[in-house]
């Protein structure tokens, strides 16, 4: 990935940005005691969009989510763990166009300005009668210090919490992007299978909002792989809602350049760390392809090389088997000259010009044990880059998966 300016990060998550408001509930979804209602509101109208799964088969939430959308305009975003909503007919849709009629009458806003998204259990009828309570409860405990109840709120089988927020200039006037999300399984390109909401006191166009949303997407949140499995629910939102006071973004410039690095920068660390908690992993993997001849080339194979369950198996077990690597990055599509290919795992060589070399194991073998395991392959074949993470294949996923309706 070519680099990308980088701004002061700041506690506060999506209610960093000035005119936000959040909370968590604990609704009893699934689990009692549990944060899994999450409400997120703008005290004035906001610019917003959204990129969605590529799934043929897309949840009620989602469905409803792209219609109220569509306007570029929105309030409030509502989500719920435990139940995704998903497969679940006509009453799946009556249920999430209930969570929203009932935000908006908590909020005193218009039903088609509320954003709503499920997450959990497919195919299982929604609990109406613990949601539309824990909509109202929510509702009650919002407040600026409510970003990481809401994030707390959003998890299934993740192991912890996932925001940042960062700060920048505009114009003049100080400007504030920030994000939270979700996601641990079912992860993979595409729309990565997740949740992401984001939010910026920016005043910005909701034509250019969707720009920055899918450039950023597709170098975060589309370069990130724990299982293969793409989802029925995957969901990233923005909200922009002028609190900062900025001259209005409308188009390309400076300021256009600035505000999407910032949405960069903040789902990018958002997806590192998804991949970082994908179940049952013990390393985040970060692969990164140099010197191919074009975006596209790179990002295919480090795609491919993140998401191969060989690759993640061989880190899993320590194995510096760089043969997965290259094989994977083969039958990525990328057009690469075999015969060319150096890979590096950290700081050792282990391929060259496409073939072996001699290398020290043991030095690989500690690489391999590293929190953050790096591959480094160069096509030496243009000026092109890309990265992609993902994580280990270990025993822990199978039994996570085994059991997961229960």
């Amino acid at each position: 990935m070519e680099a990308f300016m980088q701004f002061e990060t700041i506690p506060g998550g999506v209610t960093a940005a000035q005119g936000f408001l959040a909370a968590g509930a604990a609704a009893g979804v699934k689990y009692r005691g549990k944060l899994d209602l999450a409400l997120l509101y703008s005290e004035v109208p906001a610019s917003a969009a959204g990129v969605f799964t590529t799934n043929r088969v897309k949840a009620a939430p989602l469905l409803l989510t792209m219609e109220h959308i569509a306007g570029g305009r929105a309030r409030a975003v509502v989500v719920n763990s435990g139940n995704a909503n998903a497969c679940t007919g006509e009453q799946g849709w009556r249920d999430a166009a209930a969570m929203a009629r009932e935000t908006a009458r908590a909020l005193d806003v218009e039903e088609k300005e509320v954003l709503v998204s499920s997450t959990g259990v497919i195919g299982q009828p929604m609990p109406m009668e613990r949601i539309l309570p824990g909509i109202a409860a929510a509702a009650r405990e919002l407040g600026r210090t409510g970003g990481g109840a809401a994030a707390e709120a959003i998890l299934t089988t993740d192991t912890c919490p996932k925001q940042l927020a960062v700060r920048l200039d505009i114009g003049g006037k100080t400007v504030t992007v920030g994000g939270m999300a979700k996601g641990s399984g079912m992860i993979h390109p595409n729309m990565a299978t997740m949740l992401c909401f984001i939010t910026t006191d920016a005043a910005v166009s909701a034509g250019c909002l969707r720009e920055m949303l899918i450039f950023a997407t597709a170098r975060s949140f589309n370069m990130i792989s724990v299982d293969r499995d793409t989802s029925t629910n995957d969901m990233a939102l923005i909200l922009a809602n002028g609190r900062a006071g900025n001259p209005e973004i409308s188009g390309a410039g400076e300021d256009y350049r600035l505000l999407r690095d910032a949405v960069l920068q903040v789902c990018v660390h958002l997806a590192r760390e998804i991949a970082r908690d994908g179940e049952g992993a013990g390393r985040l993997i970060e692969v990164q392809v140099v010197n191919a001849p074009a975006e596209k080339d790179a990002r295919l194979a480090a795609r491919a090389v993140v998401a191969s369950n060989l690759v993640k198996a061989a880190v899993y077990g320590l194995d510096a088997n760089w043969g997965r690597i290259l094989c994977a990055a083969g039958y990525s599509g990328a057009a690469f000259d075999p015969a060319q290919v150096d890979i590096f795992l950290g700081g050792v060589q282990v391929a060259k010009d496409g073939g072996a070399l001699p290398f020290d194991e043991e030095a690989a073998r500690r690489e391999m044990e590293t929190d953050t395991v790096r591959i480094l392959i160069d096509f030496k074949d243009g000026a092109a880059a890309a990265t992609a993470w993902g994580c280990d294949l270990t025993h822990e996923y199978v039994n996570i998966n085994a059991s997961y309706r229960t």
